[in-house]
């Protein structure tokens, strides 16, 4: 199976040349935070489980008047199996400080699920609210007068959000196909009559889990996500090794963005991971920014309870 994905992989960056752009939020964790981008994925785990990440991007980036602006992104997403449902519910939070912009958002899902061949499918949708704060007063206006900007101060404007997902995930290998702000919500937002308008979101992902040849203590997971707005393309390729289920490494390659570096630790069913961007983009390359910090804090309460053997007595033993 490995032989015949790498040629398809490799086929996929050839078809597409990624280009980056952010309106919806961005995490290197995304192989560990599935189920902030595909609603299908509630439930699958048989578990409680409840993801948070934190991300500081593009550290010490500055705009013209020597102030910090670089993204700041907090995320809360949480999803448990409901048997009596025939699924799994989720519910997420995000917060994304983008300059002088600020997105509130929260949202609620539902995913149907059912065993397929050697794993479980789940299909799912969410519905949520974005509440979107720009402040105006910290734009300085190439032209005085701008009508955009003359005035105003802190404009907001909210925003009805629908996501659909569908996901397969077995043993050894996982792959879904998810949309994000699927009703494209446009809103007037400040003086000028500007109007702001959420872009429809795909998101592809795959990957599988193997030990390693000879020395199954280590299992190597290769991963990749695709994001796209149809005007834009970008792409992650992940590596992750686990050594005896407890400690985690890897790589992630973003292309014309950046190189991540990840460290994890596996704690019975909490797991805490650390990631660092290296900036490779224009914006690294021009020395305005430190890269870029990410944590992570996962912990699942696993739903499976060991059943606890009972005695019988027979005839032959009493």
């Amino acid at each position: 199976m490995l032989k015949k994905s790498i040629p398809f992989l490799f086929c996929i960056f050839f078809l597409f040349h990624p280009v980056w752009s952010q309106q919806d939020v961005q995490f290197s964790h995304n192989m560990f935070n599935i189920m902030g981008f595909n609603p299908g994925y509630a439930g699958l785990r048989n578990a409680i489980c409840a993801t948070a990440l934190v991300r500081q991007q593009w550290i010490g980036f500055r705009d013209d008047e020597d102030t910090r602006v670089h993204p700041q992104t907090y995320s809360l997403n949480i999803d448990a199996p409901i048997p009596v449902l025939r699924g799994g519910v989720s519910a997420g939070f995000l917060q994304d400080q983008l300059g002088f912009e600020t997105n509130l958002g929260i949202k609620f899902g539902y995913a149907f699920s059912t065993p397929i061949g050697f794993g479980d499918f789940g299909i799912g949708f969410q519905a949520g609210f974005l509440d979107k704060t720009i402040d105006f007063e910290q734009f300085r206006p190439i032209n005085e007068g701008d009508p955009a900007l003359t005035g105003a101060s802190d404009e907001s404007a909210m925003f009805i959000d629908l996501g659909f997902g569908a996901f397969y995930k077995s043993d050894y290998w996982w792959a879904g196909l998810s949309f994000a702000q699927m009703l494209e919500s446009s809103r007037e937002i400040g003086q000028g009559d500007a109007v702001y308008e959420l872009k429809r979101h795909a998101y592809l992902t795959g990957g599988m889990s193997f030990p390693w040849p000879n020395n199954p203590s280590f299992v190597v997971s290769p991963s990749v996500l695709l994001k796209t707005d149809i005007n834009s393309i970008q792409m992650d390729f992940n590596t992750l090794v686990t050594y005896n289920q407890r400690v985690w490494g890897g790589l992630s390659y973003r292309h014309d963005d950046a190189v991540a570096v990840f460290l994890g630790l596996n704690i019975d069913q909490i797991s805490i991971g650390y990631s660092y961007d290296i900036t490779t983009s224009l914006i690294g390359r021009h020395g305005r920014s430190y890269g870029s910090h990410e944590i992570l804090l996962q912990y699942c309460f696993d739903l499976e309870i060991e059943r606890i053997p009972r005695p019988h007595r027979t005839t032959r033993f009493l």
